[in-house]
């Protein structure tokens, strides 16, 4: 049997993250999404989203719970997220927190890890980190070889990005990390929903 994990799609997963706030209809889960500009992190198209909502539907990660019509509005279905969805989606969250290969799913683990324990966040992105140090110990490996063998600068600009960028990402995650274990990055607990918050809701609903 596919393990549901798998299956999940980064866009799957960000419709069930959505619903674990509150029940919703398709209409407003892309409006909210826009709203909060989470299309720097996935393609947002009406039609995409209903064919997410149909498709956790189908593997029982989320329920119908009731439709409404209002005015000459075409009916909304509404939606919640079932304790499989839960477990689903914080499963996926932790397996992309550790990937190094999977940079557009890693952005979108990153932004939903508040969904797990500060220390769980912690020690998953030290072992991504231990990862990519070792990919940056290869990568400028080969990038030496390279050089000492006489190849032409022009033939390893690419690699010269990705060291770049992996050595950004070096810094960056040892910091998060550090501050995880900290009063600097307050983690966790149930908060009040805020006034923006409920006004980004109310402007997803209208």
């Amino acid at each position: 049997m596919p393990d549901p994990v798998d299956r999940l799609t980064p866009l799957g997963l960000m419709v069930l993250a959505l619903l674990r706030e509150d029940d919703m209809h398709p209409y407003e889960m892309i409006r909210l999404m826009r709203i909060r500009h989470d299309d720097r992190l996935v393609t947002l198209t009406n039609g995409t989203i209903y064919h997410t909502v149909a498709r956790l539907q189908k593997t029982g990660l989320v329920v119908e719970v009731g439709t409404d019509r209002d005015g000459n509005r075409p009916e909304r279905t509404t939606y919640s997220v079932t304790d499989a969805g839960v477990d689903v989606a914080l499963e996926w969250v932790r397996r992309e927190l550790v990937a190094i290969d999977r940079p557009a799913q890693f952005r979108i683990a990153l932004a939903e890890s508040h969904n797990l324990e500060a220390d769980e966040v912690r020690e998953r992105l030290r072992s991504r980190h231990d990862a990519l140090a070792d990919y940056e110990r290869a990568l400028t490996e080969g990038y030496d070889q390279g050089r000492s063998k006489g190849v032409a600068l022009q033939y390893l600009v690419e690699v010269e990005r990705d060291l770049a960028l992996v050595r950004a990402d070096l810094i960056w995650s040892a910091s998060l990390i550090e501050r995880l274990g900290s009063d600097d990055l307050p983690w966790g607990g149930t908060h009040a929903p805020t006034d923006r918050y409920l006004a980004q809701r109310e402007a997803a609903r209208s």
